[in-house]
């Protein structure tokens, strides 16, 4: 019944692609029928009006992110639990003899711009350093490829580049190249490096300036591309580096939960189709030369120009030149920081909006396969979603306010209320059942009653949190209207307390939002209304939240509270070790420690 799920992708099989994005659409389509009757079952009491239909219209347009969010949940679990391997089912390539030498040549792409020199320099010396001791070093280049409007950042720049090159002398050539001009932002960037190098190879890894790779995972990509020619990106699953913020701490423990089974889901019916995140990821030089160079859109104002959200356009520009896009749903080996704080949180999501955005001018380019186009359109009501959710939020209580009658019906009402519920965290329930089910994964998250615990945290913590955002997103959308544009700067990575002051600038129509919905539940029976409480108190306390979020203190209470573990924290891998993280401080002296390479400083000295 279920040889579906474990049954890997090739020419031979049973089930082809066609038939598995057939089904998938068949279940969103049922989905989304079914949950719209619920809703106007829901919406009859009294007949309807103009509002009732505002409602309906609203609530259409925040489901299609959760349905299929739902059933890439529901695929994921099944995909883990039932087959021999989940990686071969969903993504069914070479991978490449590991015991024979790379025959590549491959571009270490670290694009940067106002970054901190120290870390940039940590985190890219080890990556060098466990190549060299892999023995791999003489097959890479190392780009550092800066964007810095700074002079003194850029001279920092300079000086550290200048050290790797010194320290890494013989082994791996290392060059520096800064734009006064930065064209085309990161995509740009990238797009000069092609024109400068990318002759000299046959594959780019681009890297942000917060990624990190070992060896490992590095050389495995190199090898995948090498034994699949039709491959034009191969993208990593990426996973949060330990971090003393407790705001990135509760943040990407949910991520990690909702990641690997959202991720399977997904690639078992996108395929070929698949994601690129634009960094710790592996890039076919050529065809990405010939191919994937972004057009500038037309017009003035904040959605014309360059496109802000540059991946997944040069992902379905690849796949429309005939080469595959594809997930690596692994684990191991591929790291990020996320944001330490939830002002930054926002700042990276708004520019992701306006770049989302800008894709309804590009629905229209010949050639783009169905599933691209799809994504596309799905990377637009990722963030339409917000507003609509604002409205129907809004309608609902001005609905409830203007009838001298009950307006919704309490049965199909509650059934809604639940299904959506289910649906919204079944990423994260999936993922957690599959971990629960297997010891390996309950020792690394720490045991079943941390894990349960930690969960239920999270849950609450991003309930309350959905609202910050979606009023964010709103007034955002509202502003590009009268040309308001977020543009591309340099992102906040360190752990700082945010000023109070700050923060109550930032984030008062959040606390508005949420005095306004503390106001209406206050008249409502709080037998019917206290499932909703986190969606006025998240608003109302966003202030606090982002300062007390974004404190060492916390952050170090949370560690040693250890909750929110991942399993780096549980057992650190080696390639960690050199970046001396303090959420692992203590525990990496007693992992493997680093080996001296030539060129290498002795850590004593250092």
């Amino acid at each position: 019944m279920f040889r579906v799920f474990d049954m890997p992708l090739s020419s031979r099989s049973v089930v082809s692609m066609s038939a598995r994005r057939l089904v998938f659409l068949g279940l969103v389509a049922t989905s989304f029928a079914g949950l719209a009757v619920l809703m106007t079952m829901t919406l009859s009491p009294g007949g309807y009006s103009a509002l009732d239909f505002f409602i309906l219209a609203s609530f259409l347009i925040t489901l299609p992110w959760t349905i299929i969010g739902f059933w890439n949940a529901v695929i994921g679990l099944l995909v883990m639990r039932l087959s021999k391997s989940p990686i071969e089912a969903v993504c069914p390539i070479e991978h490449g003899d590991a015991a024979r030498p790379l025959q590549s040549s491959t571009a270490l792409l670290s694009c940067v711009r106002n970054e901190d020199t120290g870390s940039l320099e940590t985190h890219l010396g080890a990556m060098v350093s466990h190549l060299v001791r892999a023995g791999q070093a003489q097959h890479f280049t190392l780009y550092v490829l800066s964007d810095t409007s700074m002079d003194e950042i850029a001279r920092q720049e300079e000086e550290m580049t200048a050290r790797l090159k010194q320290r890494f002398d013989g082994q791996m050539e290392v060059f520096y190249r800064r734009r006064t001009d930065n064209r085309g932002f990161k995509a740009g960037n990238i797009e000069d490096f092609c024109d400068r190098w990318g002759d000299r190879h046959d594959f780019a890894l681009v890297l942000d300036a917060d990624s990190y790779m070992s060896a490992e995972a590095i050389t495995g990509l190199v090898r995948r591309m090498e034994a699949n020619p039709r491959i034009g990106i191969l993208q990593s699953l990426v996973v949060g580096l330990p971090t003393d913020s407790a705001f990135a701490r509760v943040f990407q423990f949910g991520m990690r939960l909702g990641m690997r089974s959202y991720t399977i889901g997904s690639a078992w019916w996108q395929g070929e189709c698949g994601p690129y995140w634009g960094h710790n990821a592996i890039l076919r030089i050529k065809p990405f030369k010939d191919h994937c160079n972004l057009p500038e859109l037309p017009g003035n104002g904040p959605l014309s120009g360059t496109i802000l959200s540059h991946d997944q356009v040069e992902a379905v520009l690849m796949r429309r030149a005939g080469y595959e896009v594809r997930v690596l749903p692994l684990e191991t080996g591929s790291y990020e920081a996320n944001p330490p704080h939830l002002l930054e949180f926002i700042r990276r999501d708004l520019r992701w909006c306006q770049g989302n955005l800008q894709y309804r001018r590009l629905l229209s380019l010949p050639g783009l396969l169905p599933v691209s186009r799809m994504q596309l359109v799905l990377a637009i009501l990722m963030f339409l979603g917000s507003p609509a959710w604002i409205g129907f939020m809004a309608s609902c209580a001005v609905l409830g306010m203007t009838t001298d009658y009950m307006p919704f019906r309490a049965d199909t009402g509650a059934l809604l209320f639940v299904t959506i519920l289910t649906m919204v965290f079944a990423p994260k329930l999936a993922t957690v059942a599959d971990v629960l089910a297997r010891p390996d994964l309950r020792r690394a998250f720490g045991g079943p009653v941390r894990i349960l615990l930690s969960v239920l945290a999270e849950i609450v913590y991003a309930a309350m949190l959905a609202p910050v955002m979606a009023v964010a997103h709103t007034l955002f959308m509202g502003g590009l209207i009268f040309g308001k544009t977020i543009g591309w700067g340099a992102q906040a990575r360190g752990v700082e307390r945010l000023p109070v002051p700050l923060a109550l600038a930032k984030l008062w129509p959040q606390t508005l939002f949420g005095l306004a919905g503390l106001a209406w539940l206050t008249t409502q029976p709080i037998a019917l209304v206290w499932p909703v409480i986190p969606v006025a108190v998240g608003p109302l306390l966003a202030s606090v939240i982002a300062v007390a979020t974004s404190t060492r203190t916390l952050g170090h209470i949370a560690i040693r509270s250890t909750l929110w573990r991942i399993p780096e924290e549980t057992n650190p891998p080696s390639e960690l070790a050199d970046l001396q993280l303090p959420a692992l401080t203590g525990r990496t002296t007693a992992v493997v420690q680093p080996v001296l390479v030539q060129g290498d400083a002795n850590p004593a000295e250092a």
